[in-house]
This record gives C-alpha cells, sequence and structure tokens, in this order.
C-alpha cells in the first residue's frame, strides 16, 4: 500500500527528470499539445464552416484547460458569458467598454487575491490574465466600429468590428488552443479572418483556398524556442534564483556581483522567450499568423511575433528591449490604455498610468510595482539623455573619427543593459520585498543610485558633454 500511495506520477517522475515544478512541465506539454491540435485543423477543418471550426477550438481549449486547472477552468468562461451579456444589453458604447474593462480586471485580481503564494504561481489566473486583455480589446474595437473613419488610426482601422460577435465566436476567440494558455495576445478581427479563410492565398484559377505552408516555418519557431529551453535549463543548474542568497554569492565584490545578476536575468528573460517562440510556432503551424506578403513577394508569417529575436540580442537601450520583448502585450497597452489617455495631457502621466495598470494586471506583489517603478526611471534617463548625446559635438567627433572609441561605446552600452536589465528583473522574479531588497541590498543598490540620483545630476551632466556651449552658440549664430 505505501509503494502504491508514494509511487509518482508519469508527469511527476518527468518533471523530477528535468528538474522542472510539475506545473510547468504541464504548462509546457500543454503547449505542444496545439501542434497535433493544429495538424487535425488543418487537414480536417481549414476553410471549412466555421461554426465547426469555432466548436473544435472550444473543445480543445476546455480539455487542455480543464488538465491543467480542473473546473477553476470555468472562472474563464464566466468572464467570457458575462462579458457577451455586456456587449449585448449596452451594445458597442463606451460604457460596455467601461463595464467589460472593470468586470474583468476585477475578476482578475479577485483570483489574485484568493490564490496567489510568495512565489510565481502557474494556476487558473495565468489564462485568465490573457483573456483579461483579450475581452477588454473586444470591447474596444466593437466601440471603435462604430466611430466615423476620420477619428479612427491606421492601427485601429485594421481590428474594428462594425457587427457584434456570437457568443459561440467569443468563446473559440477566447480558447483557441495555440494561445489560450500564455497567448500570444491577436485580435477578434484576426480570429475572424483566419476561421473565414482569409488570412491565406487562393487559387487564381478557381478561387478555392489553399492551405498555407506554414509547417515547417512553425516547426522552426518552435525548434529555436527550445534552444532557448535548454539554454535556461542549463543556466539556472548554475545561476538559480537561491544562488542569490547564497554566501559564496554574497562575499564576492560589486563587480562581479553585477555580472552574475546580468547573467541571471538574461537567463530568466529566456524562459520566457522559449515559450512564446513555441506558442508562436504553434500559431503559425495554426496559419494565424499571416501577415501578407514582403516587398519579394515572401509570406509573411509575423502576425503574432512576441518577441524579435534580432533586436532583443543586440539590445543596447532599454527601449529595444520594449520593442523586442513580449511585443504583443506592450502594443495591448499602447493601444488601448497608453493613447487612450491623451486627455491626460501629458505623456509622462499616460506612461506611468500605463505602467501602474501593466503592474496590476500581474498581480499584488510588489515586486511588480518596484520593477516597472524602475522600468520608468531608466526610461526617463535614456529618453532625457540620448539627445544630449547625439546633439553633443563632442561625442559625435569622438564617434566619427575614432574606431576605438565607437567599439568601447558598443560594449559599454551592451554592458549597461546586460546589468541593469537584470537588476531590474530581481523584484519581478523574487516578488516579495524581503527578498529583493536583500539581493538590492548586497549590491548596495547601485541601480537605484544612479537612476534616482540622475534628475539632480542632469544639469551638470550635460554641462559636461557640451550641451551648454552648443546651445549658447545656436542661440548666437
Amino acid at each position: 500500500m505505501d509503494n502504491v500511495a508514494y509511487s509518482p506520477s508519469g508527469l511527476a517522475r518527468l518533471s523530477m527528470l528535468l528538474g522542472a515544478p510539475e506545473a510547468a512541465v504541464r504548462l509546457l506539454i500543454s503547449i505542444l499539445l496545439g501542434f497535433p491540435v493544429a495538424l487535425l485543423h488543418r487537414y480536417t477543418l481549414y476553410g471549412k464552416d466555421p461554426t465547426r471550426q469555432h466548436l473544435f477550438f472550444i473543445a480543445c481549449g476546455l480539455s487542455i484547460g480543464y488538465w491543467n486547472y480542473d473546473y477553476k477552468i470555468l472562472h474563464s468562461s464566466t468572464a467570457v458569458c458575462v462579458t457577451y451579456l455586456v456587449l449585448t444589453v449596452l451594445g458597442s458604447t463606451g460604457l460596455s467598454v467601461i463595464i467589460t474593462f472593470f468586470f474583468n480586471m476585477t475578476y482578475l485580481l479577485y483570483g489574485y487575491y484568493t490564490t496567489s503564494t510568495q512565489d510565481y504561481d502557474i494556476k487558473w489566473t495565468m489564462p485568465q490574465c490573457v483573456l483579461t486583455l483579450r475581452l477588454i480589446g473586444l470591447a474596444f474595437n466593437l466601440w471603435d466600429g462604430q466611430k466615423r473613419d476620420e477619428e479612427l488610426s491606421n492601427t485601429q482601422k485594421q481590428v474594428i468590428l462594425k457587427e457584434r460577435p456570437s457568443l459561440l465566436q467569443i468563446a473559440a476567440y477566447a480558447y483557441f488552443p495555440g494561445a489560450f494558455l500564455i497567448g500570444p495576445q491577436f485580435s477578434m478581427r484576426r480570429y475572424l479572418d483566419y476561421v473565414n479563410g482569409q488570412l491565406t492565398d487562393r487559387d487564381p484559377q478557381t478561387g478555392a483556398i489553399k492551405l498555407p505552408d506554414c509547417v515547417s516555418v512553425g516547426l522552426l519557431r518552435a525548434f529555436i524556442g527550445f534552444i532557448y529551453v535548454v539554454i535556461f535549463q542549463i543556466g539556472t543548474l548554475y545561476v538559480s534564483d537561491q544562488y542569490l542568497f547564497e554566501p559564496s554569492f554574497q562575499k564576492l565584490n560589486l563587480i562581479k556581483k553585477c555580472l552574475i545578476i546580468g547573467l541571471w536575468g538574461r537567463i530568466n528573460l529566456y524562459k520566457y522567450i522559449s515559450v512564446w517562440l513555441i506558442t508562436e510556432g504553434v500559431c503559425i503551424t495554426f496559419g494565424l499568423t499571416y501577415n501578407g506578403r514582403d516587398s519579394e513577394g515572401r509570406i509573411k508569417w509575423d502576425g503574432c511575433a512576441n518577441v524579435k529575436l534580432q533586436t532583443f540580442e543586440t539590445s543596447t537601450q532599454f527601449n529595444h528591449y520594449i520593442l523586442s520583448f513580449n511585443i504583443n502585450t506592450n502594443n495591448w497597452c499602447a493601444e488601448y490604455i497608453y493613447k487612450r489617455l491623451k486627455f491626460l495631457g501629458s505623456k509622462m502621466y499616460s506612461q506611468i498610468m500605463t505602467l501602474v495598470f501593466l503592474a496590476l494586471w500581474h498581480g499584488f506583489h510588489s515586486g511588480y510595482y518596484h520593477c516597472f517603478f524602475m522600468e520608468f526611471a531608466v526610461m526617463y534617463f535614456e529618453r532625457d539623455i540620448g539627445p544630449v548625446l547625439r546633439n553633443s559635438e563632442k561625442v559625435q567627433t569622438l564617434l566619427k573619427t575614432r574606431w576605438e572609441a565607437r567599439i568601447l561605446a558598443w560594449l559599454f552600452l551592451k554592458l549597461y543593459t546586460f546589468v541593469f536589465m537584470g537588476y531590474a528583473l530581481v523584484s519581478f522574479v523574487l516578488l516579495s520585498f524581503s527578498r529583493y531588497n536583500q539581493v538590492y541590498a548586497s549590491l548596495y543598490y547601485c541601480g537605484h543610485v544612479f537612476f534616482l540620483s540622475y534628475p539632480f545630476l542632469a544639469p551638470y551632466i550635460k554641462r559636461l558633454i557640451g550641451q551648454r556651449q552648443e546651445h549658447q552658440r545656436s542661440h548666437q549664430e
């Protein structure tokens, strides 16, 4: 009896073999299930009756969700049904946007409040946070669909909806198996175009829908994701979260600690990049990511891209990370939060409110709020000092005339982003104040001192690099 009682399941044995939590292994397997589901859809339902496709996606998404979160998956069904009810009763109005926004955010925060622990949780709130943005965006797109074309931006024109989708369509959009668990975000307009066979080429002779040549592209993208999974797993063996609290780390000098924090942060970013690449591969295999053709006539499959690897790996500014990391969520926040706050009359206020929303969307842990506060401080620094350096005759002359200066500048910027990205991530990953504050204390709060003192030192720094003299000379001319 004892042997039976304590015999680990196959999933538990696999998690022990991989050295990863069972919930994380289950999540990864669930993401990978998207590939056989995509292939089954491709050869049986693609381009056929939309209603059957909707039912197929709902059945697959709910089944995968139930395997991960059992009956708690019904929380997402509640959000879908209430949102549909609001949109039906109130129509495509600003009031429906407000109620949809507050209901879904409140429901998500209720989930965080009732389930959160001191660690990063893989619970029903994970797909719920993806769904929250999806349903809020749906309400906005319906509201925008009632406006005149001249009132809309080009981006809004691409995603607006003139008519309210049915409950079946919204549910299928919510449970789409390639993106239900962790994203990526995409619009209802893209989903409807997909099931109606508009995201593909057609036979020039008959006009029939052609099966897209996307399977190899999707598998390749997922393969790259697996490379990042391997790097992450190996990296955590040497630089784990726990290592930051060990005496061997505490005994290092500040420079070594900063370099290790940079390496630790990079490894943690690879965890997110790996699963985003795999889910993108699934969406490509479905054919959902069709994005037209490039100038040379080649099909672009980047309609749901969530990371730009080249930009990410060659980053020399924090803004490069924002442009290349979690792209769809960042774009969503830009479209539905930042740009909608124009009435505040200040880009800075809009940015602050957007970052507060992002922190709240992640949960109640203080680490999220601290991390986005650090992002604000870093971006303020870069946006303020960047134009000064570009307009400095001293700096630009040095960079143009000395090749070694260009190399040193590039190395400095790489080191700067490498170290301080890891520094900012400390609170995001460790979550609780007692844990991340212990790490920051061991680093003597060097990042806080550097970025928070900049606004007070800025006049002296600008004078040092020659801006004042150039400013005076331009006025004399």
